[in-house]
């Protein structure tokens, strides 16, 4: 196991560019499973999931060519079916919850997915019934298999799923995405209803568009898919990573000296660059980039009543879940009070306990919501020992420990590298002190 030693205190001043979107190359990737022509994909971000998805499309026969340092080639023109029902590809699936997005590709291209029990962060319940849903309402069937624990889906009797209207239980990013992959070869029209319609959603779109494909209504929650005999190649390229955006905004409001974002895709932020500015964080646009100045202070931002400022999670377009734990890191040192509303995931808040450790001033009222009362820039948090245990929660410990007193240690940094390529390598070139040690 590998940890950080991270040194507080030291500013961090420079130009960085985020890394290509984690959430969208996973389906991007799975989608090249849909067609046995070459698919190219450039900005492929190399951190460990996504290193781990093409290490697994590999053993199922895929050609995963490596063109340059975030482009590749893929080929999935002779896979092996029979892999599916092996005990390594289950017990790597199990490892990897990006996996679940190859179900909806393999089922209508192949007739036959094998799914395992995923896994990924500890954040809370993550159910599948709006996949498994989708892919009912297509007319897949399921079958139990109790010697390894898995679901057998397979199509029709005649290999191919049929197009349908359906009512999404709820607007899952990945549930939309898988159900799409599959109903792009589907026998007729599907209409999908309650869609998520994020950015990466939409260039998942885009990219099937490209290869072949007949959707409609891209971007928005009603989407229309005209079913295609087979799909072609095609190249695409992932947008910059939201989550690594805001990440950076968050650096550079806690311990910044000036800090421009480059390359961000601003068009495609969303509410982000707002909801940092409603903590009082100056941010400047120019053109596709941003650049942070200095914070001396940020003053947290009251409703038109008086009322306090409640920042909260929401489905496209309101603010991302991912980005409710840096902006939590941010407001402890803010001019002002703050409730944050977790409402999509009920364990992601659970690492606050190792903020008010470091002392920072949290009221944790429920698995969903928090108070921050901020410092003010009037106290800085003090060095601690922690463990990662998640992504976001990681990166986000990562920046308290960047504005921390002393020096801090930041264990099961693996979760960190699942969402984030060198993250010290490139903030050490802004002049932080990150060192990785193996335990």
């Amino acid at each position: 196991m590998q940890s950080f030693i991270i040194e507080g205190g030291h500013p961090l001043q420079g130009t960085i560019r985020p890394q290509g979107a984690k959430n969208e190359a996973l389906q991007i990737i799975c989608a090249t499973l849909l067609t046995e022509e070459p698919v190219i994909v450039n900005n492929v971000p190399n951190i460990l999931d996504i290193n781990n998805l093409i290490n697994l499309l590999r053993d199922m026969g895929v050609e995963a060519e490596k063109l340059e340092p975030n482009k590749y080639r893929f080929c999935a023109k002779n896979i092996n079916i029979d892999y599916l029902s092996s005990p390594e590809f289950v017990k790597k699936c199990s490892a990897l919850r990006g996996s679940v997005l190859m179900i909806g590709p393999l089922l209508t291209r192949f007739g036959k997915a094998v799914v395992a029990k995923p896994g990924g962060d500890k954040i809370g319940r993550r159910r599948l019934d709006t996949h498994f849903l989708g892919f009912k309402n297509l007319g897949a069937s399921f079958s139990h298999n109790d010697e390894n624990d898995t679901f057998e889906i397979h199509s029709t009797e005649n290999g191919r799923l049929k197009g349908t209207y359906m009512l999404l239980d709820e607007a899952s990013v990945t549930g939309t995405g898988n159900v799409i992959m599959a109903a792009v070869l589907a026998e007729g029209k599907t209409t999908i209803y309650n869609a998520a319609c994020e950015p990466y959603i939409q260039q998942l779109c885009r990219m099937l568009n490209a290869m072949g494909a007949k959707i409609s209504g891209i971007a928005s929650n009603l989407i229309t898919i005209e079913g295609v005999e087979k799909l072609h190649g095609t190249e695409h390229t992932v947008l910059p990573d939201m989550i690594e955006v805001g990440s950076f905004i968050g650096m550079a409001a806690m311990v910044g000296k000036g800090i421009k974002i480059e390359g961000c895709s601003v068009e495609n932020l969303g509410i982000i660059v707002d909801s940092f500015r409603r903590l009082g964080v100056r941010i400047e646009e120019v053109e596709d980039d941003l650049f942070v100045p200095e914070q001396h202070y940020y003053l947290v931002e009251s409703f038109i009543d008086g009322t306090i400022m409640t920042i909260a999670d929401a489905p496209w377009p309101g603010l991302t879940p991912d980005l409710i734990s840096v902006l939590l890191v941010v407001a402890t040192q803010a001019r002002g009070s703050v409730l944050f509303h977790q409402k999509m995931f009920e364990s992601r808040l659970f690492f606050v306990d190792k903020l008010i450790d470091m002392g920072a001033q949290i009221i944790l009222c429920d698995p969903h919501r928090a108070v921050v009362v901020g410092h003010d820039h009037q106290k800085r948090l003090r060095a601690q020992r922690m463990t990662s245990p998640d992504i976001r929660a990681g990166i986000a410990l990562l920046i308290a420990a960047l504005s921390a007193e002393g020096t801090s240690t930041i264990a099961n940094i693996a979760q960190i590298d699942r969402g984030y390529e060198n993250i010290e390598g490139r903030l050490n070139a802004l002049g932080a002190r990150i060192t990785r040690v193996t335990d």
